[in-house]
């Protein structure tokens, strides 16, 4: 029987499937942002004074100058930088987005710009048991070495910047990661700016009274230059040999070469070895890649069309990603797949030039799935009352009615989803958990029906009869991102929750109710609605009907 081609590197497959290493990456990169993030709000105490930050130091090196404490971090220090290598190894193209570059690029440079600081302050501790204090460390970088002050501060925001990226890819897939952006990039931003501040109000503190922090002169172990060059020759070798181990692992693969055909006539001609994603990159492709080529999402996904046959199999990771997608037979990850002969495919979710502007402006333009809640409303009757008027005069009620609804959403929280004809669907949730959603959504309920009732005393000369208004709550999961065509484009959602939703809005206009809520936002906002009637109802393409409460009269709901 004929075996099928092995992939280029797959002998290492068992080994790199028996250990986790991204995972081993991650954590280590965690012990390492720990570490960062202590030595830094030490530096800030500099804001309360030169003692406050030796106070902090004694807890600090209670921490990490303990054994356990020094064989965690330079434990991962040495294992994380050799997880940079291994990642740098394993590219078939350097080639990359800006973010994925700066991540490497700041991650390989740490080493050699914190040579001279650790070996100023650890080493010469491990050394001569003499440890240099904040007043001694202050007043050398502060006072008499200021170019090595402004050297040490770049090191700072250099190893804040790599170890802030790191966390940002690793976040960005969660679903709850756009609701605390803005709460985690500020305080990305603070921790380094208060350090710096500190640093500097310390320096200060000791210039204007450098007798009151004089420390007496200690020699420096002429031992310290040729430890420094050593581990400066130590970083470079094992970067230089990764670097040279790419060059020697590509020679054999360089004349076999393969074909990957895209939509439009385009086509890439890669060494063997290259991925399908390395090769969009290659040849600059728009491919979207939101987990940074990790196989941790499935948004590089590609529908090979031809030359799927005896190609390299998924990996565990590549089968778990497409089964949680209930992926078809003929589709890959992009980022997985390297294919050992000539192919064909269509990246799934970059196609078209809707597809590929919207897609990568990122957030939640690339779709997610999120816990909402949904309003739909209704304005009941109001064919009839068209039919009356002239069409400059339904334009300019439709208007005030849009606009007392969207008041309405904002106000509470919500999002304008679209309006259709005279309904109108909002959303709630997009930047907020499950529970405050449905309360939100409730608020603007009361809220559009207190503006109708202004709507109709402002206008009860010009209707005949009140504007009346059907709406709907309901809540559960939907799909968010952007969708449409050219400029009809927008935020949108869908799902088994919108359809629900609308239901029970066609369900309020079948009992003449103002409200109709379902059991399932009535449990998220915490509503007793036990006074009111409930209903089952059954909601066409869904298994179980949905169990919900009617409101005749909105104004019976206490706030």
């Amino acid at each position: 029987m004929k075996q099928p081609p092995k992939r280029p590197g797959s002998e290492a497959a068992p080994f790199e499937a028996a250990i986790p290493w991204r995972e081993i990456r991650l954590g280590t990169g965690l012990v390492l942002a720990t570490f960062l993030l202590t030595h830094f709000s030490n530096h800030a105490l500099g804001l309360v004074s030169v003692e406050a930050m030796e106070a902090g130091r004694a807890w600090f090196n209670r921490l990490w100058r303990n054994p356990v404490g020094t064989i965690l971090l330079y434990g991962s220090v040495l294992l994380h930088f050799g997880l940079a290598l291994q990642a740098l190894y394993r590219r078939r193209t350097l080639r990359m987005p800006l973010r994925e570059a700066a991540q490497l690029t700041l991650g390989l440079s740490l080493p050699f710009l914190l040579v001279a600081h650790v070996t100023g302050t650890r080493i010469e501790w491990a050394l001569t048991g003499h440890d240099s204090g904040y007043p001694e460390v202050v007043r050398n970088l502060w006072l008499l070495s200021p170019g090595a002050g402004a050297r040490q501060a770049a090191v700072l925001v250099v190893a804040w910047l790599h170890g802030c990226l790191g966390l940002y890819f690793w976040l960005r897939p969660k679903p709850w990661f756009p609701i605390y952006a803005l709460t985690l990039y500020t305080g990305a931003l603070l921790v380094p700016v208060l350090a710096l501040i500190g640093f500097a109000e310390a320096g200060q503190e000791i210039a204007a009274a450098p007798e009151r922090f004089a420390v007496p002169a200690v020699p420096v172990s002429d031992r310290l230059p040729a430890i420094a060059q050593g581990l400066y020759a130590f970083f470079g070798g094992l970067l230089a040999g990764t670097l040279l181990a790419r060059l020697v692992r590509r020679l054999p693969f360089w004349s076999r070469r393969i074909r990957i055909s895209y939509p439009n006539n385009q086509a890439a001609t890669v060494p063997l070895g290259f991925s399908v994603l390395e090769a969009s990159r290659t040849i600059g492709i728009p491919h979207l890649s939101v987990c940074g080529g990790r196989g941790r999402c499935s948004t590089c996904r590609v529908r090979v069309i031809e030359g799927l046959e005896d190609q390299p199999p998924p990996t565990a990771q590549e089968r778990g990603t497409l089964a949680r997608i209930k992926a078809g037979p003929n589709v890959r990850l992009a980022c997985q797949l390297r294919p050992t002969h000539d192919l064909a495919v269509v990246p799934i979710l970059s196609t078209g030039r809707n597809g590929v502007g919207s897609l990568l402006r990122g957030g939640r333009a690339q779709g997610q799935e999120r816990e909402v809640a949904v309003l739909f409303c209704d304005l009941r009757g109001f064919t009839g009352l068209t039919e009356k008027r002239l069409p400059f005069d339904t334009v300019f009620i439709l208007n005030r009615y849009f606009e007392t609804v969207g008041e309405a959403v904002e106000d509470a929280g919500g999002h304008i989803d679209k309006f259709i004809g005279d309904g109108v669907l909002a959303l709630f949730g997009l930047r907020t958990t499950p529970q405050e959603a449905a309360r939100q959504a409730l608020d603007a309920a009361l809220r559009i029906r207190a503006g109708l009732a202004r709507l109709n005393e402002d206008y009860a000369s010009e209707f005949e009869q009140p504007l009346r208004i059907a709406m709907a709550l309901h809540a559960g999961p939907a799909i968010i991102g952007q969708m449409g065509y050219g400029q009809a484009t927008s935020l949108t959602a869908v799902g088994d929750t919108i359809n629900a939703a609308s239901r029970l809005e066609g369900l309020a206009k079948e009992l003449d109710a103002e409200l109709v809520i379902s059991e399932d936002l009535a449990t998220r906002a915490g509503l007793d609605l036990s006074g009111h009637s409930r209903q089952i109802v059954p909601i066409r393409g869904r298994a179980a009907p949905l169990g919900s409460w009617i409101i005749p009269e909105v104004g019976s709901l206490v706030r």
